[in-house]
């Protein structure tokens, strides 16, 4: 698209889905300017943009708001298809396929996640254990993305998928060692593993992600209220 053009995303710094929407703005070359919404006292304007979900990531574009960051993302490949790498390929099946484990990372792991991080020491292991199904399952799905094993990712063909992917596991890490887990094991699942250290790598990904020690003190936040909610 030509002449100039507003871009704002209104988010929260820690969010893997306003994260994910950052991510494919700069994978496009696409300038924007970024709100960070406190969640607790959400602003007039996210409220204004959002006001059925009151929810981030929101992205407005010369005023229209988009809402839901998959959403968001085809809103991204569909508005400027012409700019950067393409999120989507163009062959229909291959596409599908892109959607079918965008959706599956993006509902399957993010409500696991939140179960474990939420869930008491003695019942974690199950969940754990849940988790780890899905990454098997995960894994041999990138073998039809990644037939030789190998995942050759640059800045310039990161796609949808990788977007999502990099904004779920990128940031798991800190979630690993405050809680002593071992939720990303190269031994059982070592293509997810390959692809989450080859995503970790790219400069795009190291700007859109929050760094470790930010992380790790936001999760230490979230498990020790989960701790007084149990308490109380």
């Amino acid at each position: 698209m030509e002449g100039e053009e507003s871009i704002v995303v209104y988010g929260m710094w820690a969010s893997p889905f306003s994260n994910r929407v950052e991510l494919a703005l700069k994978v496009k070359g696409i300038p924007y300017v970024y709100v960070e919404e406190d969640l607790l006292n959400k602003s007039q304007m996210l409220l204004k943009y959002n006001p059925v979900y009151k929810k981030i990531p929101v992205l407005v574009h010369n005023g229209k708001p988009i809402i839901e960051s998959l959403i968001i993302l085809e809103y991204i490949e569909d508005t400027w298809r012409n700019s950067g790498p393409k999120l989507l390929p163009d062959d229909p099946l291959q596409k599908a396929l892109v959607r079918i484990w965008v959706d599956f990372i993006h509902h399957q792991f993010n409500e696991n996640m939140k179960t474990l991080v939420k869930t008491e020491r003695e019942t974690q292991k199950k969940v754990l254990d849940k988790i780890h199904e899905l990454l098997k399952v995960l894994d041999e799905g990138l073998k039809g993305f990644y037939p030789n094993g190998t995942t050759n990712i640059c800045n310039e063909n990161l796609g949808l998928l990788d977007i999502v992917g990099a904004s779920v596991f990128c940031p798991i890490k800190a979630t690993e060692d405050l809680f002593g887990l071992k939720i990303i094991d190269p031994e059982k699942t070592p293509l997810v593993y390959s692809w989450v250290e080859s995503l970790k790598g790219l400069s795009h990904v190291k700007e859109t992600i929050p760094p470790y020690d930010k992380l790790l003190q936001i999760v230490s936040y979230y498990k020790q209220k989960n701790l007084n909610f149990s308490a109380a």
